[in-house]
């Protein structure tokens, strides 16, 4: 599979694309279902698409939500990905509360609440779209690389260098442990949208586009999808061997 990868001179150009993405399923689709990420990276893009719908260009009436990961702390902890999406986007816009999934990562019994997780998931029905950004050891959501990639919503052990980038963004003390979609639950979409930006990402963009396909870098996955598009910036597009053939077009 060829994905579609856009390049921008800025992240804050490739966040506009980004969210004009977006935007673009939610209206197309009468009732979308969204898998959101979270991250540094994604909050120039969720801003983006508060700015849009204040502008009556977006609505989220009518949107279905799921988290893709969940840190293993409770809901109401400000280090949660729930707090984060209810900040950067959920709580500014037109949505529904009652439309959106998470994971707890409070729950009495982590296994439990990750199949529980998993069968909603599959009650839904297929996402319009997956958003997601890719960790600077070629992480998706929270699957770490290793010998092997879990299919469905598992709960897994954040490996130290991830765990390291987390205290780096004040996410502090930071959990060993995390909640998380599995690749088949994410390549199910009908379309994923990758987003990275900045230097540290290009090693990691670089092997899940051009490298082969391993567990190695779980997002290298991503690339067996027929419709993935990347946006990236300069800097996240720096280590691609076809970065300047893709740069003229934009």
């Amino acid at each position: 599979m060829t994905p579609s990868i856009r390049i921008f001179p800025t992240a804050k150009r490739a966040a506009v694309h980004a969210a004009a993405e977006i935007a673009r399923v939610l209206r197309r689709r009468g009732r979308p279902i969204v898998y959101l990420a979270s991250g540094k990276t994604m909050v120039p893009v969720y801003g983006e698409l508060v700015r849009m719908h204040r502008a009556g260009r977006v609505s989220f009436r009518r949107v279905r939500t799921f988290n893709l990961d969940e840190l293993a702390v409770g809901p109401e902890d400000p280090r949660s990905f729930r707090s984060f999406m209810d900040r950067h986007l959920l709580s500014r816009v037109d949505f529904d509360p009652r439309h959106a999934g998470y994971l707890r990562g409070d729950a009495p019994n982590l296994d439990a609440e990750a199949a529980c997780y998993e069968r909603a998931l599959q009650r839904a029905g297929r996402a319009d779209l997956a958003i997601v950004g890719i960790g600077t050891n070629g992480h998706v959501a929270y699957l770490e690389p290793g010998r092997s990639v879990a299919p469905s919503t598992s709960l897994v052990e954040l490996s130290a260098r991830t765990r390291r980038v987390l205290a780096a963004d004040g996410l502090r003390p930071v959990p060993r442990r995390a909640l998380t979609m599995g690749i088949e639950t994410i390549l199910s979409a009908r379309e994923i949208l990758l987003v990275a930006t900045c230097r540290a990402k290009a090693a990691a963009v670089a092997e899940a586009l051009e490298g082969p396909v391993s567990p190695r870098c779980p997002a290298s996955f991503l690339s067996l999808h027929p419709r993935l598009i990347v946006v990236l910036d300069r800097a996240g597009a720096a280590r691609l061997a076809g970065k300047e053939t893709v740069a003229k077009k934009r």
